[in-house]
């Protein structure tokens, strides 16, 4: 099958679904007369004024976005960190194992208050509070892949001198790849959410500030708009993350697709 053909096919697969359910709610919003549901007819025709043709792209849509790149990227660093060297050795993982049971089981939206107190209101609270949730399931996958490396291959590494940053890299996160990919589409996910809620909070901009100041004021058809326009960015990054995956773990792919083939 030719790369065009593949791309062509997995976009239409992509956007299958939601064009199908944007296309229902145009069908059944059509005739609503209700001021809390209106027409999708109505919300689409108030995009272009509330986001397109202002400059709410630049102060709103765009430090929502910074903010979220830059808390799930010191999520991965500190959760792809963590995560190997707690995998890596069995007394550290059974140490630091109640204290990570402990921290992942308070939800991360409790934190906001706490993290307030100190780091105060601005950017870095809300950079913090993606964090605290991005990085569990970044750092829990981590730790399961590491767990699972081959001890086929680890024997093997051994007997050929590959130690140090070389087995570190080569071995160990190539073999966690795939869980810690897992893990970062887990992580951006609630991370997309915890943007949101860590903007509703002592806020003065940001995608969420705009929703919740929309719903304050009864702007109801402008605060649906937010909401699609907050849908529309969770595609866009997951499709991003999808591009991600299919690139990093090229090798893993074709590896199933091979004992896929070699066992009919």
């Amino acid at each position: 099958m030719s790369l065009v053909r593949r791309i062509t096919r997995s976009t239409v697969a992509a956007l299958a679904l939601p064009a199908a359910l944007l296309a229902l709610w145009w069908v059944l919003s059509a005739d609503s007369e209700s001021y809390y549901l209106p027409p999708l007819a109505d919300i689409l025709a108030n995009v272009d004024d509330v986001w397109l043709f202002s400059d709410r792209l630049s102060v709103d849509v765009l430090p929502s976005v910074l903010r979220l790149l830059g808390g799930f990227l010191l999520a991965v660093l500190l959760g792809v960190s963590l995560g190997t060297a707690i995998g890596s050795f069995r007394r550290v993982r059974a140490f630091c194992e109640p204290v990570l049971e402990f921290l992942r089981a308070i939800p991360p939206p409790v934190l906001v208050p706490v993290l307030m107190l100190f780091a105060g209101i601005g950017d870095a609270m809300k950079v913090l509070v993606i964090v605290s949730g991005c990085l569990w399931p970044i750092l829990l996958n981590t730790v399961e892949g590491v767990r699972a490396v081959d001890e086929v291959l680890v024997e093997t590494s051994r007997c050929y001198g590959v130690r140090g940053p070389a087995r570190l890299w080569h071995l160990v996160l190539r073999s966690a790849s795939p869980q810690i990919v897992t893990g970062m589409r887990q992580g951006l996910s609630v991370g997309i959410i915890l943007m949101v809620i860590s903007e509703m909070f002592a806020a003065s901009n940001g995608l969420g500030f705009s929703i919740i100041q929309f719903q304050r004021t009864f702007a109801v058809t402008e605060m649906w708009t937010g909401i699609l326009l907050l849908g529309v960015l969770g595609f866009l990054l997951a499709l991003l993350m999808r591009l991600f995956e299919q690139r990093v773990l090229k090798w893993y792919f074709g590896l199933r697709q091979a004992q896929r083939g070699g066992s009919r």
